[in-house]
């Protein structure tokens, strides 16, 4: 689909492709991004390691704000690249990834 088109009079925002990047810690086994566009489920979007320490994952989304964590074996992480930062329900905060 180019750009926004409508359906049954709905409009269906075209998707981007965004790249996550994480510097995850020396011995890092498993590296996923979880956040609201995976229902935070841990296992769906697993990052591949690509250089030293380097993970990275790919995703399309609809334009919008998305929050999000990085879990690295088992430990949640903020992405130090992210667009910005909110609290979240458990009195940390959340990553927010902004798509245009």
């Amino acid at each position: 689909m180019r750009g926004n088109q409508i359906c049954e009079g709905v409009i269906v925002m075209a998707k981007k492709k965004v790249s996550f990047r994480f510097k995850a810690p020396e011995d890092s086994k498993k590296v996923s991004i979880c956040g609201e566009f995976t229902n935070w489920e841990k296992n769906l979007l697993e990052m591949k390691k690509v250089g030293d320490n380097e993970w990275i994952a790919e995703i399309e989304l609809e334009p919008g704000e998305y929050e999000y964590k990085v879990c690295v074996d088992g430990v949640w992480y903020n992405d130090p690249n992210a667009n910005k930062q909110v609290p979240n329900y458990w009195g940390s905060e959340n990553s927010v990834v902004i798509v245009k």
